[in-house]
């Protein structure tokens, strides 16, 4: 790996960290529809290196930016939500985007991206509560996550057509 690409990896997974934080302090946009919901904005940093990295790379940088947030936060049980969601997220976006991008635009690519991520936190909620009966809120969670799939999608499209060429130049130099 280059020095280039070591160097925007680490960019992109420190403008992920950031975005994740100020997300933080967002108040929910959904309170009282979806407690606990939040529009992902980190994922759209995800996307973006998904799109340009790759599948292990973008797997690298959001797993890096939820250990990072959950150490600066000192939120280390929402590490654990936010370790899972990114994992189950990056790689079912990497399917969809490999293998069905003539289906599905980079904005599907981020719906499914928030639906697996929303899945995967219901996960390790009912692990750790023990309790199965948490999947009654996942309609609620499908919901939200089509609405902020969509608008991840759409931040990430723009923002990757207007970085792409630039960046492509970068990784081949």
């Amino acid at each position: 790996m280059k020095i280039k690409q070591i160097i925007y990896l680490a960019l992109l997974t420190t403008i992920g960290l950031a975005l994740h934080i100020l997300e933080g302090m967002i108040p929910n946009p959904f309170l009282g529809i979806a407690p606990g919901a939040k529009l992902g904005l980190a994922n759209i940093i995800g996307l973006i290196t998904l799109g340009i990295f790759g599948l292990k790379y973008a797997l690298i940088v959001n797993v890096l930016r939820c250990i990072i947030a959950g150490l600066v936060i000192g939120a280390i049980t929402s590490m654990f939500y936010s370790i899972a969601g990114a994992v189950v997220s990056t790689c079912l976006m990497w399917i969809i985007y490999r293998y069905l991008s003539k289906y599905f635009s980079l904005i599907g690519v981020s719906v499914f991206g928030a639906l697996g991520h929303n899945i995967a936190q219901l996960l390790v909620a009912a692990a750790i509560i023990n309790n199965i009966r948490i999947f009654v809120y996942l309609p609620v969670m499908m919901l939200t996550s089509i609405f902020t799939g969509i608008f991840i999608g759409i931040t990430a499209n723009y923002t990757l057509e207007k970085t792409r060429i630039h960046m492509k130049n970068i990784i081949s130099n």
